[in-house]
């Protein structure tokens, strides 16, 4: 089998990143406090956190979605602002994304590859592993992916992903399409096409009604429906989407839940290296099943703890222990109101996340009640119906807009509530 070479290519042991668990989330109280998480949120790069999962999870993940930076060669800003007029882009309050610009090809390839490698060892016998790229760099990565796959992996689809939006380009037919690569280790993966049948066209229903020849004598099951052809359309995560987060290139939730259940059962492990906004960890925990998901930046980190603190899911927020998690304790500009059945923010930060931990034990963060800025009335809720524990001080944690995190003790505010 060909096998595609660039300068400096090589596969060297990669450092492994020793994680530290910093909080369990609890949604909305759900579990607390004795309910194991069901995924794993974390901050650190995917290829330091991907070794260090190898002892724990080598050949045990069902499932992996990989949305990589396409080779683009762009800078990629996330919407914060709150409320705002869509249809007016110069007025969007706009902080940095991700990047997705590289020296070279060669430098892009390199770091692929690395990062495939370690995903084709934690995929399970019997998983499968999704590639979303497009037409900048797919055809290299196909070649990647047979090499580390070897002779006995299976390469099941080449999917196209359409769409539609606004183009500059003028010279060319508009580039309205994403591939995804799927593969395999062995063909025992999992396929559950029952679970993605969708309806027959209107048109081939009535094909079939009106005469007996029609299908070269082969009667589909119109009522039970089809499985998709490897070409689907969903529309674009758009500024006037429902799902909108902000966060750029965020994928939608339909195309991640075809995936989800055509190649995974309920209560089976998901991981998505390259979180981004969280649609993959967010829609494993809609449909039941477990998740691994990790990103190298704090802003894709507070966008998928918030999506998924509007789920059922308990999850573990870690970090890699070689990155301190900026938390100011302090701030002048922040009060807490405590009363017998709830805590009330009140503080000028424009605040976009915040939780309590109504049991502080100065380690390990429990967030028992959560409340986050809607996306389109920028409104927050500065109420949450809790009651203070009596064992040890409670904690408030906020996430601003900008992305600063701030850290406030507030035993004493609870004591003067209840008169001690």
């Amino acid at each position: 089998m060909p096998i595609l070479n660039w300068k400096g290519k090589h596969l060297a042991p990669p450092e492994p990143a020793s994680l530290t668990q910093d909080t369990i989330l609890y949604p909305n109280g759900r579990g607390y406090p004795k309910a194991r998480p069901d995924g794993r949120l974390i901050l650190g790069d995917n290829l330091a956190v991907m070794a260090g999962l190898l002892p724990e999870y080598e050949g045990r993940i069902d499932l992996i979605y990989a949305d990589p930076p396409f080779f683009t060669n762009r800078k990629f800003s996330a919407r914060v602002g709150r409320g705002e007029d869509s249809r007016d882009p110069s007025k969007w309050k706009l902080v940095e994304g991700y990047h997705d610009s590289w020296d070279d090809l060669d430098a892009y390839l390199q770091f692929l590859y690395e990062r495939l490698a370690l995903m084709v060892r934690l995929l399970s016998p019997n998983g499968t592993l999704y590639l979303h790229l497009d037409w900048h760099a797919d055809a290299y990565a196909r070649v990647i992916l047979d090499e580390l796959f070897g002779s006995e992996g299976v390469f099941i689809n080449e999917i196209i992903w359409a769409y539609h939006g606004p183009s500059p380009i003028k010279s060319a037919f508009n580039r309205k399409h994403d591939t995804i690569l799927s593969y395999a280790k062995s063909k025992d993966y999992t396929f559950n096409a029952d679970d993605v049948r969708e309806p027959y066209s209107p048109n081939t229903i009535t094909t079939f009604k009106s005469s007996s020849k029609a299908g070269f004598g082969k009667v589909p099951n119109l009522e039970r429906g089809k499985v998709p052809e490897d070409w689907w359309y969903f529309p674009v995560v758009a500024r006037l989407h429902n799902e909108r987060t902000g966060y750029p290139t965020q994928k939608p939730e339909a195309l991640l839940e075809r995936i989800i259940r055509a190649s995974s059962n309920k209560g089976d492990l998901v991981a998505d290296f390259f979180c981004g906004s969280g649609t993959t960890a967010l829609v494993a925990a809609k449909t039941g099943r477990k998740f691994i998901t990790c990103d190298a930046t704090l802003r894709a980190l507070h966008t998928a703890r918030g999506r998924l603190s509007e789920t059922t899911a308990v999850f573990s927020l870690e970090h890699d222990s070689s990155i301190a998690l900026a938390v100011s304790q302090t701030a002048k500009n922040i009060k807490v109101h405590v009363s017998e059945d709830s805590v009330r923010l009140e503080t000028s930060l424009d605040v976009d996340f915040w939780e309590v931990d109504s049991d502080w034990d100065g380690n390990l963060f429990k967030s028992v009640a959560q409340a986050q800025r809607h996306v389109r009335s920028g409104e927050l809720p500065l109420e949450l119906k809790i009651k203070i524990g009596r064992k040890r001080e409670a904690c408030v944690r906020l996430v601003t807009v900008q992305g600063k995190q701030y850290q406030l003790n507030i035993q004493a505010v609870a004591d003067a509530a209840n008169g001690l």
